[in-house]
């Protein structure tokens, strides 16, 4: 069993930057892949990223190539996701979700385990 809470988010302007944060408790992140999942109003949540447990794999959604990094601190137990050059196109709630593996997060599309969300607003 795992909870996990996102934090970082907020307002930005078009061209910003702001890092998520993921924290895990419970068993031990390390345990868990963790992807980023978004969901913006009237739209289905969608994939961004995911890390495996080690950190050594990546996975990324095509339209944040390039702009957004995915890490991971199993010591304190964070994944952040580092969003670069935001575009008003990537307002939405952004959810953390945590699976056995990262191969398992993109065939699920989500995880076992869901954050409760934050808010990033990117004005033009």
């Amino acid at each position: 069993q795992v909870s996990l809470v996102e934090s970082g988010g907020g307002l930005v302007q078009a061209g910003g930057s702001l890092r998520l944060s993921c924290a895990a408790s419970g068993r031990t992140s390390s345990s868990y892949a963790v992807g980023w999942f978004r969901q913006a109003p009237g739209k289905e949540r969608e994939f961004v990223a995911a890390i495996s447990r080690s950190g050594a794999g990546t996975s990324f959604a095509d339209f944040v190539t390039g702009r957004f990094t995915i890490s991971r601190d199993n010591a304190k137990n964070i994944v952040y996701l580092q969003m670069n050059n935001l575009k008003p196109e990537d307002t939405a709630v952004y959810y953390c979700a945590a699976d056995i593996s990262l191969s398992t997060l993109r065939a699920r599309d989500g995880g076992g385990y869901w954050g409760q969300g934050t808010q990033v607003t990117v004005s033009s």
